[in-house]
């Protein structure tokens, strides 16, 4: 494992975030730096690829000093799914191992929520796409029942302290801030073990 993959997209990304105005320009410019982050599997921590048996994690990679953008592993243990829930900004989610499944959701004239027809099946290398502007509301599961996913996702904000919320399909909803599950993120800067 070589960490070097991640720290080329930090890098890349920063300076994209330094010059792309913030927003859904932002997150086009980024597409092709996920798209190349997650074409290998080569340098993602074994620290944030661990499943749980209970609830899937989602791992802090990198966020942006400036919280412009947060990179995060999702681990999907067998079967796993989240809440049907937003993200308040906009988001990248790159497929890196396994698969996984996203619905739609978008409000009823009344407040409830209705299911998109066309459920998203995500498979290594292949993108999809979150925003206010283009559609927020999802639910994701595990496409497996006997095997651990993994998934990578770029938020355009510090995805792990932003207000969020989770509804029911009455359209009930309820606010939540999500955090991470790992205390420490990876050393990208530490070349030493490149030398040598």
């Amino acid at each position: 494992m070589s960490i070097v993959g991640l720290r080329e997209f930090v890098t890349a990304m920063t300076k994209a975030a330094d010059t792309v105005a913030p927003g859904m320009l932002l997150m086009e410019a980024a597409r092709p730096l996920m798209a190349k982050l997650i074409a290998r599997d080569d340098w993602l921590p074994e620290a944030c690829a661990v499943p749980h048996p209970q609830y899937y994690r989602q791992y802090l990679l990198h966020c942006d000093p400036a919280e412009r953008f947060s990179l995060v592993s999702f681990v999907w243990g067998p079967g796993q799914k989240t809440p049907i829930h937003d993200h308040m900004v906009w988001g990248l989610i790159g497929m890196l191992r396994g698969a996984e499944i996203s619905t739609g959701f978008s409000r009823a004239p009344d407040g409830r929520l209705v299911a998109g027809e066309d459920p998203v099946r995500l498979e290594p290398g292949d993108i999809d796409a979150v925003a206010p502007a283009i559609g927020d509301i999802h639910q994701v599961v595990n496409a497996f029942e006997d095997a651990v996913s993994i998934s990578i996702h770029l938020y355009g904000g510090n995805i792990g302290a932003i207000h969020r919320h989770v509804f029911d399909l009455e359209g009930n909803e309820r606010e939540f801030i999500s955090g991470y599950s790992n205390e420490s993120v990876p050393n990208l800067w530490d070349r030493s073990r490149e030398a040598g």
